[in-house]
């Protein structure tokens, strides 16, 4: 059980594993105001930036579960490094099924809804492992423009225009299944820019060392459309951002 090595190859480099860059992370956390204690329970936990950035700034301890073994082993180190090790614990595993022993006072997926089979699934799988009056945390993307055609769509990695909602669709859509809204830090073209720019260098590097891997040929193809593709589609017309939210009383 792991990701194809394509996935970690291409965030070699990444501390964060999605578009929101390590600042606006930061400005999540400062915004929700944790209290010392906190637990958090991280699924598709990636590299643990926030985890065990949080954990140094404000005090959470918690756990992350993550499919990878590369991403996993990174984010045990990254505890190590912060000297976080002992709030913070890293487990290889499925998180499509993986539910806290005990509630916990936030859970999160961060761009990775996927699990759950899109945000209503994520939404059910997370409030499983809360406590109640607890937060849940959500990174989606969505609309930031409106596609014209189908290109777009396939040029922003989706295959219907219907996957995703526009931003006041998406906040709607977390209402519609019983939570409030009550905090959000959005990606901005810079954020994508730095997440997709340092694919391609990861990629051309490890081309240059690996020449002859049964996956040059492949990502070799990428690189050579990745950005033209990401300017034309992906940095105007996909939004992405991280939404707290609060089970709505009653």
């Amino acid at each position: 059980m792991d990701l194809p090595r394509s996935f970690t190859i291409r965030e070699s480099s990444h501390c964060v594993l999605n578009p929101i860059t390590v600042d606006k992370l930061a400005v999540l956390g400062h915004a929700l105001d944790l209290p010392a204690g906190t637990r958090m329970l991280d699924l598709a936990s990636g590299k643990g930036e926030m985890l065990c950035t949080w954990a140094r700034d404000h005090g959470v301890a918690g756990v992350g579960v993550d499919i990878s073994t590369v991403f996993t082993a990174a984010a045990r180190e990254r505890a190590v490094q912060l000297g976080v090790a002992d709030r913070v614990a890293f487990v290889h595993g499925d998180a499509s099924g993986h539910v806290s022993d005990e509630p916990v006072d936030v859970a999160s997926c961060i761009g990775a809804t996927w699990i759950g089979g899109g945000v209503p699934g994520t939404v059910e799988l997370l409030e499983r492992s809360l406590r109640p009056g607890g937060t849940l945390l959500i990174g989606e993307p969505y609309w930031r423009l409106d596609p014209p055609d189908q290109a777009t769509v396939e040029g922003c990695h989706m295959s219907r225009k219907d996957e995703l909602r526009d931003l006041p669709g998406l906040l709607e859509r977390f209402g519609e299944l019983g939570w409030d809204v009550v905090e959000m830090v959005l990606a901005d073209q810079d954020s994508w820019d730095r997440y997709a720019a340092a694919q391609w260098l990861n990629v051309r590097r490890w081309l240059d060392r690996h020449p002859d891997d049964e996956l040059a040929g492949e990502l070799r193809a990428e690189l050579a459309t990745a950005p033209v593709r990401h300017a034309r589609y992906q940095r105007e017309y996909l939004g992405w951002g991280v939404f707290a939210l609060m089970r709505r009383p009653g």
